[in-house]
């Protein structure tokens, strides 16, 4: 037998991929579209190791079949190398940013280029090209003139050590999610996008994409919706001792809407003032029972609420030094360690300030508390203790009164808990005592004149009674979208102390990034930027004064947002994409990339896609159709590829030992596609037996044009060609290479193997192993490519001679039967099993204790 030479294979069929332009893609209308994409890489200093290609490898098996079914296949690949990573690690090797990522992208694209993809390279793209983010800054520009990019001024998310604004999803709990340092509220200059005004759509498009439950419930709870009521709970100055110190007298506030501080008069010398517009100040309070507002006995803030900075800053709060203690700690745990169920609860009352309970006017005291998060909703709760777990904890803790306001249906006591209810009990029972709470719905006692009403019905009722409004408020918050750093698209405004912040005008774009010698970050709310006084003077559009640019840069998500667009029209100077174009390619058929961006680059990526589609740029409501997470593959120590660990695998040193194909075929036959598994040199060389025995199947290639296979093995052919076909179309290749592997072996113990057989082999496995099958192809005698033939079609009469039919029980007794080829996978026959109806209808609210399977025969469900 000859010897299988990959090193030879692989060069030869790469060097003429890249001569004749073999995965060059044009808008060929005669066909249908097929856009497959992957989520484009920040290219690393440390470049590929064997988990990064898994994603690629698994976009390109599809693009090659999808192409071989007679589809146009856009398969594009470019570089995410603006933001914190490049940065840092231009700062980390001393090395000029631009420089880190041109040395980068070189060494990346090298490697790729080695493991044989499809990439159109025509169509790169690298979202620090000028060329490119001139359009990442059009969008902005579009965005500020309808309203949606706007400057603030509040506390942000800061962190300390790569000394830069982040927003909510850079964070790890409150850790910056690049360096672990633990994150500060910095009250900052900032550029806001007004994504939540995209947060209903977001969330209700959601149903409609064909996604894994797990991705869409990740954007779910991060967006989280809820349905509730704001109330107003006015702030009274308490009595105080003279001991305690404090004051009496009315107070100023200054706002964080004004630098001024506005001189409020009133006639309540109690009411602690501020520059709201009835002149006082209150706690906005969400909460999503509001039918439980009589129950109210406390308020709590977090610990970062503007309302306690002012207080203190006015004076007001009496143990003001207990208090600044209590936020220093907090700010000092994590959002974990904060909110976590097993927490105690701590806190610390505000001494010489209530609150007035707007029901029922009793004044309720104010404490601060760590597990109320100053991101999350208004910053603040009405503590219900009787209804509510985590508040009931906190009042057992402090001795504070809990009373009881909604009862189960036709009972009605002061305070009742869930084993008072299951005992039948409708005596009072003191808060002391108490173990748990009355979390459900039912009937409102003492509740004034609600008393006796049902708690759903009641809430808009008490709404209403207390001054308050039914809304819908979302976890999701604005998208924080500037960066005090160097590494980043300019942002596209002029600052003129006449006409405002102005957008520089569209014909004078892109606004470029300029050289510096010195791009560390300053630390001090400025970017390095701020220091070029030739490039941060320039002249207002507006007026024709004097203007200053905008100094800080976009985050790393900018470009990122929207990159799946540029692959269809890479080198359109005019548009951001030609309409023609967009509408051909449009949406992305096959996404694929981490679940670490389930809540991240997929919520922005989708709202940016929602605004372009307002404005007439993109015709679809979605980017992405299909999405495929996929999982890691970590070192053979189970660890995570690290060069901390010494345990990182170079795919350049696979590919010089087994070749391309065999890292190709092994990493798609690790495990389901999704799951995370450990790298095990041994079975890539398996991978690597398993191609030199297709390889050796030429020896056996018969003569007989008119040789004809067994019936057994005629049937598994054609058993092959459907299973590998759909197990490409829904990613799973491990069981694809596997039924591969059984035909090979079968194909193995014949004297001779028809050629139209072995075709047939050669191209079901061409997209897992392109360089291989190539070869043999040509070695067959055909002169186009094998990535270029045909599919091969299977015989529907041959298998439906074949199917066998199982019988569905239900405990024992038959209730469906189906029927499917020989010898199928006991996981797939208990699918199939379920999915028929009439057994499914007994299957419906029942446990499965038990699956009995046997094979070929019968499904038994046990319940």
């Amino acid at each position: 037998m000859k010897s299988y030479d990959h090193k030879h294979i692989d060069a030869k069929w790469q060097k003429q991929w890249a001569d004749d332009k073999r995965y060059r893609v044009s808008e060929d209308t005669g066909k249908d579209k097929c856009y497959v994409l992957d989520m484009f890489p920040y290219p690393s200093g440390e470049g590929l190791h064997v988990g990064h290609p898994k994603g690629y490898i698994a976009t390109d098996v599809y693009a090659r079949y999808k192409t071989m079914q007679g589809k146009n296949v856009l398969h594009p690949m470019g570089w995410d190398a603006f933001g914190l990573p490049a940065e840092n690690f231009a700062i980390k090797n001393k090395v000029h940013p631009r420089q880190a990522v041109d040395t980068n992208v070189a060494r990346f694209k090298e490697q790729l280029e080695k493991i044989g993809f499809t990439y159109d390279w025509d169509r790169e793209i690298n979202t620090t090209d000028p060329e490119y983010y001139k359009w990442t800054q059009w969008a902005f520009i579009q965005m500020f003139k309808k309203g949606l990019a706007y400057e603030s001024y509040e506390p942000i998310n800061w962190c300390p050590s790569c000394k830069t604004g982040l927003a909510n999803e850079d964070l790890d709990g409150n850790k910056c999610e690049r360096c672990d340092s633990i994150i500060e509220q910095k009250p900052m200059r900032q550029w806001v996008l007004k994504i939540t005004d995209y947060a209903e759509r977001l969330l209700a498009d959601l149903d409609d994409l064909p996604w894994s439950e797990s991705v869409k419930l990740a954007q779910r709870n991060w967006i989280g919706k809820s349905e509730g009521a704001l109330l107003r709970f006015p702030i009274v100055i308490a009595p105080i001792r003279p001991e305690q110190g404090g004051r009496y007298e009315e107070v100023q506030r200054e706002t964080k809407q004004s630098s001024t501080k506005p001189s409020v008069s009133g006639t309540d010398p109690r009411l602690l003032r501020s520059a709201r517009s009835d002149g006082q100040s209150k706690i906005e309070v969400f909460t999503t029972r509001p039918d439980t507002l009589y129950g109210a006995t406390y308020v709590v803030l977090a610990p970062e609420h503007a309302l306690v900075a002012d207080m203190l800053e006015q004076g007001t709060i009496a143990n003001a030094d207990e208090v600044r203690a209590y936020i220093e700690a907090a700010r000092m745990k994590t959002e974990i360690d904060r909110t976590a169920a097993d927490k105690e609860k701590t806190g610390v009352k505000l001494e010489g300030v209530m609150a007035v309970n707007p029901a029922n006017q009793e004044e309720v005291p104010i404490y601060i508390a760590d597990y109320v998060l100053s991101g999350y909703g208004t910053g603040a709760i009405m503590a219900v203790p009787s209804h509510d777990e985590r508040d009931f904890a906190f009042a057992k803790k402090y001795g504070l009164p809990v009373h009881s306001v909604v009862v189960p249906p036709s009972l009605t006591s002061n305070v009742l808990t869930v084993k008072d209810v299951a005992a039948g009990s409708t005596t009072n029972v003191q808060p002391a005592t108490s173990n748990e709470c009355w979390t459900l719905p039912g009937e409102l006692t003492h509740s004034g004149p609600f008393t006796g009403m049902d708690s759903e019905e009641a809430k808009a009722k008490i709404t209403e009674h207390a001054g308050g409004t039914l809304t819908t408020q979302y976890r999701l918050q604005d998208w924080v979208f500037s960066r005090q750093r160097y590494w980043g698209e300019p942002i596209p405004i002029i600052h003129c102390e006449k006409c405002g912040a102005v957008p520089v005008p569209e014909d004078q774009l892109p606004v470029k990034l300029p050289d510096v010698e010195s791009y560390e970050p300053t630390g001090t709310g400025e970017s390095p930027l701020a220091n070029i006084e030739e490039w941060v003077n320039t002249t207002c559009p507006n007026c024709g004064g004097a203007g200053k640019r905008e100094t800080n840069t976009m985050p790393q998500w900018a470009g990122s947002s929207w990159y799946y667009l540029r692959y269809m029209d890479p080198h359109n100077s005019t548009e951001l994409v030609a309409k023609d174009k967009e509408r051909y390619w449009a949406p992305v058929d096959v996404y694929v990339g981490g679940m670490e961006h389930a809540t991240r680059h997929l919520i922005y990526a989708r709202f940016w896609h929602k605004f372009l589609q307002d404005i007439g740029v993109v015709s679809t409501a979605e980017p992405f159709q299909k999405l495929y997470t996929v999982g890691l593959i970590n070192a053979e120590d189970g660890r995570k590829m690290s060069k901390r660990w010494g345990n990182v695998v170079n795919p350049d040193d696979v590919i010089e030992n087994i070749g391309a194909d065999a890292l190709r075929v092994y990493e798609m036959f690790m495990g389901p596609f999704e799951q995370a598994i450990a790298w095990s040199t041994d079975q890539a060389v398996g991978a690597r037996r398993f191609l030199e025995k297709v390889y050796g199947l030429e020896d056996l290639l018969s003569t007989d044009t008119e040789a004809t296979l067994p019936e057994d093995v005629a049937l598994l052919l054609h058993q092959t060609i459907e299973k590998v076909g759909k197990d490409i179309g829904s990613f799973s290749f491990n069981t694809a290479i596997s039924q591969m592997m059984i035909l090979v072996n079968a194909l193995e113990k014949l004297d001779a193997i028809p050629a139209h057989v072995y075709e047939s082999l050669i191209r079901i496995l061409a997209p897992f192993a392109p360089h291989l099958t190539e070869e043999l192809w040509q070695s067959l005698g055909h002169k186009e490519s094998v990535h270029t033939a045909p599919w091969p079609e299977y015989d529907e009469a041959v298998l439906a001679a074949a199917q066998v039919t199982i019988t569905v029980q239900v405990n024992g007794k038959v209730r469906d039967t189906f029927t499917t080829p020989p010898n199928t996978a006991r996981d797939t026959l208990i699918t199939k099993a379920r999915e028929c109806e009439k057994a499914a209808t007994w299957l419906k609210g029942k446990e499965v204790k038990k699956e009995v399977v046997v094979p070929d025969r019968l499904v038994n469900f046990v319940v």
